[in-house]
């Protein structure tokens, strides 16, 4: 993966970067690139700032979303 970053800096290339290593530690070289997280589905677009670097990248794509409980049918009448 740091091979594909350095890669994307060198070329100045503004694409995201694609990974599905949600373990990856982001480091200082990361900020300012987007990178592509895969999170089981799809590839979430994470802008990497300072204030993310020493985190996993898989805490930035969310697994699982919430919809909400089912409405109490009692307390519709």
């Amino acid at each position: 993966m740091l091979a594909k970053v350095e890669k994307a800096i060198a070329t100045k290339d503004k694409k995201p970067v694609k990974t599905w290593s949600r373990r990856s530690m982001v480091l200082p070289e990361f900020i300012g690139l987007t990178i592509a997280v895969h999170n089981g589905k799809q590839h979430v677009p994470v802008y990497v700032t300072d204030q993310m670097v020493g985190h996993k990248l898989g805490e930035f794509a969310l697994t699982r979303t919430f919809k909400g409980h089912p409405a109490d049918k009692k307390a519709k009448k």
